[in-house]
């Protein structure tokens, strides 16, 4: 009979796999909704789903969120590194360099997700962890250097790498910061936090630009379309609600490293859609970068829980 130890061990590693599944299909509804909106707008819009949602959920007690003062400051660096920071940095990174560069640089959101949980929560991998963690890295480098991309002009591409790699910063930072908060809050107040944030964020930059171009009564104007509807609907609620929830409650349970891996296994599942979906070709090196993708995540996590139950 599984202890409950396992059982929520095994949970965790449920919400993380459910993470990478949901994340890896948001990018083609990423694709479908930026055919009627543009990139900020589309956070906006994104958001404003997202934590009216929450709002909903809290509204009829399914939220169990107390929120006081004090933890709302404790809360909110965690809601400014993740979201708003880290689609902020991508978004303008990608200006200047191609997705494939930017495949690569947030790729590493593992590596330092491992360097600042060792610095600042005293979370220690091992040799054999370090090992799965760099091979789940290199097959997503491998996957975009083959890939190839048309890269920006030489004078803005270091502007986009050191975007990129702020966006990838607070990636890990959020993991890390959030590993520990979640021993003193719960999963429902992290997450609302964080939508709040950044539907505050997001709408008061697209409401600015709009604004400034005197285009503010467009705004609203890609929900005429179903396919939009449908793209936002499933990037707000699934791909930026339910992926927050089920981040903070797998790093509630398991190491920041370890959660951070499956970031990576994300692209295997979108490649996968992109194939079934779009009809995109699949090349040998996405099967090849796929299989140590995999092999990483497995052999990462299955020697964390050695290690767990060591403990």
């Amino acid at each position: 009979m599984m202890d409950k130890g396992s059982s929520s061990l095994g949970k965790a590693y449920g919400a993380a796999l459910a993470y990478a599944v949901i994340i890896g299909f948001s990018f083609v509804f990423v694709k479908f909704a930026l055919r009627s909106a543009g990139p900020v707008d589309l956070l906006a819009h994104r958001f404003t789903v997202s934590f009216a949602a929450a709002n909903v959920l809290l509204m009829a007690g399914r939220g169990r969120a107390r929120f006081t003062w004090a933890g709302v400051l404790r809360l909110l660096p965690i809601a400014v590194f993740y979201p708003s920071l880290f689609f902020m940095f991508q978004s303008f990174g990608l200006f200047y360099i191609s997705s494939s560069e930017a495949g690569i640089i947030q790729a590493a959101i593992p590596i330092l997700t491992m360097v600042l949980a060792a610095v600042f929560i005293r979370e220690h991998s091992t040799g054999w962890q370090k090992l799965f963690i760099l091979l789940s890295v290199g097959g997503v480098a491998f996957i975009v250097f083959m890939s190839g991309g048309e890269t920006g002009s030489d004078g803005w591409r270091m502007a986009g790498y050191c975007l990129m790699l702020i966006s990838a910063f607070s990636s890990a930072a959020y993991n890390v910061m959030a590993r520990r908060l979640t021993q003193t809050h719960s999963v429902a107040e992290m997450t609302y936090m964080m939508m709040g944030v950044g539907f505050i964020v997001f709408n008061a930059i697209a409401v600015s630009q709009h604004v400034s171009a005197g285009t503010l009564m467009t705004y609203f104007q890609p929900f005429v379309e179903p396919r939009f509807v449908v793209s936002i609907l499933y990037l707000g609620l699934m791909s930026s609600l339910l992926t927050s929830y089920l981040t903070n409650y797998a790093l509630s349970r398991i190491q920041a490293s370890q959660m951070s891996v499956f970031v990576n296994l994300s692209v295997v599942v979108t490649i996968g859609a992109g194939v079934i979906i779009l009809g995109e070709v699949l090349a040998w090196y996405h099967v090849a970068g796929a299989a140590l993708i995999l092999g990483g995540v497995v052999g990462a996590n299955a020697r964390g829980r050695r290690k767990a139950k060591l403990l």
